[in-house]
This record gives structure tokens, sequence and C-alpha cells, in this order.
């Protein structure tokens, strides 16, 4: 948990964190396609090969600055169940730990933890964290951990 202004602020990373990995997947990245040594012979000769390069940098990068902006967003991890979406009720508790959902976006695939909750009046799972967050734009088949619709 990060302290801010005497509260907590319920993002699974920090700026510094996020930034860290960022910059190094995508030096890692760019020295594929342009190493730094000079020595080191630069791959592929043609326009089409350099597509491919920038491309394999595209799907290796995009999909991660996703995973790092959702894991900053405040509302992405709750400390309160709050209601069950389903039946109202204020009986519910959240799961310890999270698990990882995958998503598809047109950027690639990213990988997201999601923490649960269970209602114990009606007995059904859902995902407390703030809509948007959840593959189909957090709507009724993501609280009810089925299939997303429009996926």
């Amino acid at each position: 948990m990060i302290l801010v202004h005497g509260g907590t602020m319920p993002a699974t990373t920090t700026r510094k964190e996020a930034r860290e990995r960022l910059l190094k997947m995508f030096t890692e990245s760019l020295d594929r396609i342009i190493p730094p040594d000079e020595g080191v012979a630069l791959r592929g000769q043609t326009f089409r090969d350099f597509e491919d390069q920038v491309d394999s940098l595209r799907h290796d990068v995009l999909p991660t600055i996703l995973e790092e902006r959702a894991a900053l967003e405040p509302t992405a991890w709750v400390e309160c169940a709050g209601h069950c979406p389903f039946c109202q009720s204020d009986r519910v508790y959240l799961r310890k730990g999270a698990r990882k959902t995958e998503l598809i976006s047109p950027h690639g695939r990213a990988v997201l933890n999601e923490q649960g909750a269970r209602c114990r009046c009606c007995g059904r799972s859902f995902s407390p964290s703030a809509a948007g967050l959840g593959s189909s734009g957090g709507g009724p088949a993501d609280l009810a951990g089925g299939g997303a619709a429009g996926a």
C-alpha cells in the first residue's frame, strides 16, 4: 500500500516502479532493433524487415504500458467489497490475494491482477474493482465472471 496525504491509495504499484519496468522493457526492445554496441550488426535489410522489428517492439511494450497503467489506477484495488451487485447484500467478503486476468486489447494481451469477492447471502462471486477495468467494460458479464460481451 502507498501512503498519500495521510490516506491510502490502493494502487498495486508506484509510478516509479511502473516507469522503471517500462523503460527497462523499452530499452531491451530497442537494443534488439538498434544495438548500442557499434560492433553488433543491425538486423534486416529491407523496410519490411524494419517494420517487423518495430511491430515486435509494439507487441512487447504497448500491452505492458496498459498493465502498468491499470495497476496505477486507485480504483483497481479496493479495501472493502461493498455490496453484492446481484442481491444488494452487504454480507460480502474479499477473497485473499488476486488472480491474473488476461485481457485482449487492440495492442495485444495484457495481464491484470483482479480481486475477487463473494456474497455470503446469494453465494455469487464478483470483482469489486471499478467498472472499466473488466474485459467488457465492467458490465454484468464481468461481474458474474461470465463471457465478455463485445470482446
